[in-house]
């Protein structure tokens, strides 16, 4: 056969060897609007629609491929995005994103985000130059039968990617003896002398890799060419058929160093780390006989490395054929400067035809298989949430809303909370194998069944499974687990005896509503003998309880006239007074001074009874725990049960009695009453039905519902409460903890100011008082705190601080959100002085408000938060601020005649705090109840 033939042979198998390649292939177009075939490559792309996110139109001043046109992009939220890919166990493959932003004149920042493979951290995409495209490459060994790609933990903009490919490689390439541990990140492919500067890939490159040109001088590229460096080229074929198969056409081009040398210098990103080195040479100049090319490297200097000559021709059997020098372990740093010399004996110059560097990745450990199959299972249990399309690994980067991850790796799912998610079918038998799981929320679901085997899972705290179809016995294993605390099973269908374990009292136990449930495992006869004696006892000990009552309650009784003209409770009510200083506590009664009457007096018992002895805690507080209670007649209350029986406690507690008895309005917490008998110092509420506004703006499924114009009603129902304190008590009240875990959401979401124990008045002749700081970080006047000097514009700051919350869904101080600004006031104030209010909007209002509303809001915001008390405007002013962002929310004003972007100057003109009293028509607050003084 002669070498026409033979040639044409091996281009026909190469032919056929990548169209079988190219089968395998995996090419998305993200945010492309149908599937076709790239002219260019021939490769067939498919689109991504209707996979969440949005798509955005790219805009270039040039010609770009047809992958590139759009791009998809998603929330710059907690949560993570991720593409699924289908691989086989053990295969090694490339995956490849890619990112093209396109120009852009929105003004909003460049993006900068996380990308993610299954758990291990991949690369930080940081886009610099809109018109160029951004290549991320990894080669793995593939564990199971897919892997995850996941966008998330943006910094600036959003996530978004362009293109995802997966390409499976042949046999043994880029095989390592560390692949069980690490990938490999590609940081540099270069083809030396290159003909152009087009990358080389498919289908000259049968595995679609991309071998970038050395003539692409891009930042970060090849620097410091050694003089002398020329290019050549072949039109010869190379045997290349080695272990990493580096195309044909790479190696048909090289760089020589006729001057005896060939250097260049090259950034490494992610760089000093560990890496595999590659150099890939092929002699393609034709060698006389007495001709030679001899060199050695050095730089960088490797121990073991840089006495090895390299004699191409020699090394690799022959001229036109492959050499594949490597460095399977080498450290290197962020700058490459690699040089290779020719030796003395050596006639001509060195050669490189291409070099591949790639960074080892250490692997993180995905969330354990066991407890990721528990949670498939639950997830076939519902036909609809969005919680269902969670994807990626439950705990890393991100966990998933309805899990709770350990801190340790591999990560081990600690709660699941899958309340009211209409769960229908049998609790999956495999949970016995989550041995880390501390809580489980599976109430107000269709489950049915009965409950499986979880005897083996010691670290239980929590277990609701209350308000389900659930049948058969309860089980007894769990009077045994050593850390429960919680067990509610009421309203379901189980039935049988309950075991006596669970009646222990070591922990609370809910079993009502199950109709064949036997509250007792003894035997009808000594049932009906115990419940005799225990209403014999009841009975006797009732009778003595009343006497007691009817004894103590006529020693204190007042005159009927008396009694008659005060107003009335339905406990016994304890008459008080105010007192300056605050007295101490007497026996069971608050000792205060003047004539005030004080909130009702509530007996321990009475509150006992209403809560169920405290079963249901609901919050904590400053003042202490909080919890659910109903009174007799129908009232739902909140109770905060003192922690600190300390003199501080003391105050806290004085003071909020004393002054809830005499503030009522609207926006204002009521004080149902109070209670005080031995060590126990309590406090009733009306109880707000939807918690706390913390609550609902840090809760990533809560904060879903709370659209913009809900949140303006509550900061506008806030500011009156504060209005009212500052403007409508005489003295006025500065309270001192305004933050949004102290502001409270009725049944109607509408807000009330609480937790009063930080409060104090206000003196008429002075125009601050002297206080040591007292607050919550975060929201804390840096005024106050320097000078202890306590005014109303403290309270100004931390309402500001609250609105910044309101605007961006953010923490008020997170080292990790914000980084060297390091709270929410530094970060967004920078932002709004710049006029770029949208890049602090929460993510979850996108598309639901008005600007100039947003705009209003912001623009007082940033005034509430100055260093100086004398810059930031009243409450009043705040409070019509927030009335106008309303109306322009509801489309009842004009449009502002400030621009976006307005400077501090225009803002304090908008709002000029030295003449409140033009504004004081504007507020709503004159209608409430005064204080009395």
């Amino acid at each position: 056969m002669g070498t026409f033939s033979c040639l044409l042979l091996v281009f026909l198998l190469l032919i056929a060897y990548a169209v079988g390649q190219e089968k395998d292939f995996v090419s998305i177009d993200c945010g492309g609007e149908s599937n076709y075939t790239d002219p260019t490559t021939g490769l067939r792309w498919v689109s991504d629609a209707g996979r969440n996110g949005k798509v955005a139109e790219v805009r270039s001043s040039s010609d770009i491929n047809p992958q590139y046109k759009f791009y998809r992009y998603f929330p710059a939220d907690s949560r993570k995005y991720c593409y699924s890919l289908n691989t086989t166990e053990r295969r090694r493959y490339l995956v490849r994103a890619t990112f093209l932003y396109g120009d852009s004149d929105s003004g909003s920042p460049y993006p900068m985000f996380k990308l993610y493979i299954d758990s291990t951290e991949w690369a930080t995409v940081t886009i610099k130059d809109a018109s160029r495209i951004y290549v991320e490459e990894l080669i793995f060994r593939a564990a199971s039968a897919s892997v995850h790609v996941c966008l998330c933990c943006t910094s600036t903009g959003y996530p978004f990617i362009s293109t995802l490919e997966l390409r499976p490689l042949n046999l043994s390439m880029y095989m390592t003896d560390y692949e069980d541990a690490f990938f490999l990140k590609v940081a540099a492919r270069i083809n030396f002398g290159a003909m152009n500067i087009d990358p080389i890939r498919y289908p000259d490159d049968p595995y679609d890799r991309i071998w970038e040109s050395d003539l692409e001088r891009r930042q970060n590229y090849l620097v410091g060419m050694a003089p002398g460096t020329e290019r050549i080229s072949t039109t010869k074929n190379i045997t290349t058929g080695l272990r990493e198969f580096p195309p044909l056409k790479v190696m048909q081009t090289a760089v020589v160093g006729t001057r005896g040398s060939l250097s260049y210098r090259l950034d490494l990103e992610g760089f000093p780390a560990n890496a595999r080195a590659y150099a890939y040479l092929a002699e393609i100049e034709d060698l006389g006989k007495k001709v030679t090319r001899k060199f050695r490297m050095q730089q960088p200097y490797v121990p073991g490395y840089n006495d090895i000559i390299v004699n191409i021709a020699e090394n690799a059997n022959g001229s036109y054929a492959l050499y594949e020098p490597s460095y399977m372990n080498i450290s290197l740093d962020f700058v490459l400067s690699f040089q290779f010399s020719k030796t003395r004996d050596s006639t001509l110059g060195p050669l490189l035809n291409a070099i591949e560097i790639s960074k080892y990745v250490q692997i993180i450990p995905k969330t354990v298989i066991q407890d990721a199959a528990v949670l498939d299972a639950f997830g076939s249990l519902s036909s609809r949430g969005e919680w269902r399309f969670e994807d990626g690994d439950p705990c890393i980067p991100a966990q998933w809303d309805w899990v709770n991850c350990s801190s340790t790796l591999p990560s081990r799912i600690t709660k699941i909370v899958l309340s009211n998610e209409d769960l229908k079918g049998v609790i999956p038998s495999q949970i016995k194998q989550m041995d880390q799981l501390t809580e489980l929320w599976l109430d107000g679901n269709f489950l049915n069944g009965s409950i499986p085997d979880m005897s083996s899972m010691k670290n239980l705290t929590i277990v609701h499974l209350e308000n389900n179809r659930l049948t058969g016995q309860l089980p007894s294993y769990f009077g045994e687990l050593p850390n429960l605390r919680e067990l509610y099973v009421q309203n379901n269908l189980l039935s049988g005896n309950v075991p006596p374990a669970l009646l222990s009292g070591k922990f609370i136990f809910k079993y009502d509503g199950n109709p064949g449930l036997n509250p007792s495992g003894h035997h009808k006869s000594n049932f009906k003998f115990v419940l005799f004696i225990a209403i014999g006892a009841t009975a006797f000990f009732t009778i003595l309880l009343l006497g007691c009552i009817w004894m103590r309650r006529n020693r204190h009784r007042k005159p009927l006239q008396e009694e008659n003209n005060e107003k009335k409770c339905d406990s016994f009510r304890i008459m008080s007074k105010l007192s300056t200083p605050y007295s101490i506590i007497r026996g069971s009664s608050l000792v205060l001074d003047d004539g005030l009457d004080v909130a009702c007096y509530i007996s321990l018992s009475e509150i006992e009874e209403a809560t169920g002895k405290f079963s249901k805690k609901i919050g904590e507080g400053s003042f202490g725990s909080v919890y659910y209670g109903k009174m007799k007649d129908g009232k739902e209350i909140a109770v905060k049960l003192s922690a600190d029986l300390s003199g501080h406690g003391t105050q806290q507690f004085v003071n909020e009695v004393a002054l809830l008895s005499r503030i009522h309005h609207k926006n204002l917490v009521p004080l149902v009453g109070y209670c005080e008998e031995g060590c126990q110092r309590i406090l009733v509420y009306e109880y707000m039905h939807n918690g706390t506004l913390r609550d609902h703006i840090h809760d990533s499924v809560k904060k879903k519902s709370l659209h913009w114009l809900s949140r303006l009603q509550i900061a506008e129902d806030s500011a009156k409460g504060l209005v009212y304190l500052h403007s409508g008590c005489s003295p006025s009240i500065i309270h001192r903890d305004v933050k949004t875990s102290n502001i409270l959401l009725d049944i109607h979401m509408r807000a009330k100011v609480s937790d009063f124990g930080l409060s104090r008045q206000a003196d008429e002749n002075r125009t601050h008082i002297s206080s040591v700081a007292r607050g919550t970080v975060g929201y804390l006047d840096p005024e106050y705190y320097a000078h202890q000097q306590l005014t109303d514009k403290s309270d100004v700051y931390s309402f500001g601080v609250v609105l910044l919350e309101l605007i961006s869904g953010r923490k008020p101080f997170s080292v990790e959100d914000y980084g060297y600004e390091w709270n929410i006031v530094h970060w967004a104030r920078s932002l709004i002085r710049r006029g770029d209010v949208t890049s602090i909007i929460d993510p979850s209002l996108e598309g639901t408000f008005k600007m100039e509303s947003l705009w209003r809001v912001a623009e007082i915001a940033v005034l509430c938060v100055e260093p100086h008390g004398v810059s930031r405007p009243r409450m009043q002013e705040v409070e019509v601020a927030i009335q106008d962002a309303i109306m322009f929310e509801k489309g009842d004003k004009e449009i502002s005649d400030i621009p976006s972007g307005a400077t501090l100057l225009q803002l304090h003109a908008r709002y000029p705090s030295s003449c409140p009293e033009i504004l004081s028509s504007g507020s709503s607050s004159n209608v409430s109840i005064p204080c009395p003084r």
